[in-house]
């Protein structure tokens, strides 16, 4: 019997139960009062003939699709959104959903000035609204935002006519629970490695785009030293655009200073590549002469670099799962409290740990950096 002409009939006179019983167990109806043998058995009986419960039928009685959305800032540039992306795709099939995927560009004027660049960050962005619209225009159950980098989403981006979890954001008001990774303490344990090495004169190279991430990066490098009493707590800090260039122009700057620091903590793996290309200018080995860490784990750069780069890994796939399963155990709350369609009672975003991948940049102190 091909699957095709297989209905429900079929299946009920295979297992020899009635009709509305195989629609029950199929259906998942909560309500039924059948056995699990008999339950085990219609679900056995229906596999082996191939046969499957209508899903659009269905949705049309559970006014429920089955389809989650996700809007994804930078899915061709990063590949801190693919992670993201797998995370959630995963978990959302292991409970029974389909992730459809709505691609958006990240801020514009992320490269602005600190002041300028920050105001953007912390925006409502037309391109989430229009993300947002054209998802609920195909009738998800929920909404999962992803942004490119940890920010402030305003309350206008229309999220809450359906359960919405945010990743790698909050919401301006609080009114979404979500998830965002704990770069705080990442630095802190980033810190904590180098202090471990041996060194006591770490530097920071920090970005000047006006997003929140290093931010809450430098805070976790300051407190780090701090708490370890570091003679030169607040470090050797220069600041430059968030790229390979401006990595290599703000380690120029550190290592040339009168009492230079034997290592780096630079905020993402694109500055880290441009301090090895200063280190190598200024004629000094890593890690011999000087240690450098970076943050994000980018394995294109980390892995690439000549000694591989030790760096902060952001827990992205973690994320991405966490939000799935947060969204859709709210979906299936709300159907059960006939129909509420906002998740609730998540009052603070869920940090997830960052975890020090270990390669061969980080050393103990060398002679390389003289005392000036």
């Amino acid at each position: 019997m091909s699957s095709c002409s297989v209905g429900i009939r079929d299946v009920a006179r295979e297992a020899g139960v009635s009709v509305t019983t195989v629609s029950h167990v199929l259906n998942e109806v909560p309500s039924a009062r059948i056995s699990a043998e008999t339950r085990e058995k219609v679900r056995t009986t229906a596999a082996r003939l191939g046969y499957g419960p209508n899903r659009v039928a269905r949705a049309l009685r559970s006014r429920r699709s089955g389809v989650l959305g996700l809007v994804v800032e930078d899915v061709a540039t990063t590949p801190h959104a693919g992670r993201i992306i797998l995370g959630a795709e995963q978990a959302a099939r292991a409970r029974g959903y389909t992730l459809m995927i709505v691609p958006i560009p990240g801020p514009a004027g992320a490269g602005a000035g600190p002041e300028t660049g920050r105001a953007r960050w912390e925006t409502g962005f037309e391109s989430l609204q229009t993300g947002v619209e054209s998802l609920l225009g195909r009738q998800v159950d929920g909404i999962l935002y992803s942004a490119s980098c940890q920010r402030v989403v305003q309350a206008s981006v229309n999220l809450g006519r359906v359960p919405a979890v945010l990743v790698d954001a909050v919401a301006a008001d609080g009114s979404f629970p979500a998830v965002v990774a704990d770069e705080y303490n990442g630095a802190g344990a980033a810190v904590d490695a180098l202090l471990a090495a041996g060194h006591t004169r770490i530097g920071f190279l920090n970005s000047a785009d006006g997003n929140p991430s290093p931010h809450r990066r430098f805070q976790g490098f300051q407190e780090a030293l701090k708490r370890t009493g570091v003679r030169g707590a607040s470090g050797a800090v220069e600041t430059a655009s968030p790229d390979a260039s401006g990595g290599y122009a703000a380690a120029r700057t550190v290592l040339a200073a009168r009492n230079p620091p034997s290592a780096l903590l630079c905020c993402n793996d694109r500055m880290a590549m441009g301090a090895y290309r200063a280190a190598a200018e200024l004629g000094l080995s890593i890690p011999g002469d000087l240690s450098v860490v970076g943050f994000g784990d980018e394995e294109l750069i980390a892995d690439n670099l000549h000694p591989g780069l030790t760096s902060v890994a952001l827990p992205e796939h973690e994320m991405g799962a966490w939000a799935a399963n947060c969204l859709i155990n709210g979906i299936e709350s709300a159907a059960a409290d006939a129909g509420a369609n906002q998740l609730t009672g998540v009052p603070a975003p869920a940090l997830l740990a960052c975890r020090l991948v270990a390669r061969g940049s980080v050393g103990a102190p060398g002679t390389g950096m003289p005392q000036r």
